[in-house]
């Protein structure tokens, strides 16, 4: 019987009693197309459909929309914030964490995270993107995210969430 790497990673993290906690990181733009919050909320809702947490910088534009995917699907998002206080998070943060050391906040993204999906974005994204690299984190890019020699571009969520999967099972 052949299962998809998804199908997999859903039986990993939700039945076999052995889920990975570390999270997958969902970055981007904080002013996002249409097109680009769609991708994001996608996203999320399938990351917490397969029982992954996900991380994100909390704030607005794509990492608002991630979280709000993870919300409608009962999953967990964590919100690592540049600001002083939790109540700075986008309201669909599920743990606010307010870091107070500003966009330095994105390397502990980049190192925190299993993987990193990119959604967009410009210069707080493309460091993201550089800092995971760095870090051996694997990178998937969607929607218009930047290019960057060793990031993966993805033409959809579901092939981001296979590639995510892939890296959960060490394939």
């Amino acid at each position: 019987m052949d299962i998809s790497p998804g199908e997999a990673l859903r039986w990993l993290q939700r039945e076999s009693g052995h889920a990975v906690r570390v999270p997958v990181a969902v970055i981007g733009t904080r002013t996002p197309t249409a097109s680009q919050a769609a991708v994001a909320e996608r996203m999320g809702a399938l990351l917490a459909g397969h029982g992954v947490t996900v991380l994100c910088g909390g704030r607005s534009g794509v990492m608002e929309a991630v979280c709000r995917g993870v919300d409608g699907a009962g999953g967990l998002s964590i919100g690592l914030l540049p600001d002083d206080e939790p109540g700075a998070a986008n309201p669909y943060v599920t743990v606010p964490l307010a870091t107070g050391i500003g966009v330095a906040r994105n390397a502990l993204i980049a190192r925190a995270a299993l993987c990193l999906v990119a959604v967009g974005g410009g210069y707080g994204t493309l460091s993201e993107i550089a800092f995971a690299l760095q870090f051996k984190r694997p990178v998937f890019l969607l929607d218009g995210a930047p290019a960057v020699e060793g990031a993966m571009r993805c033409t959809d969520a579901d092939e981001a969430l296979e590639r995510v999967a892939r890296v959960f099972l060490a394939l």
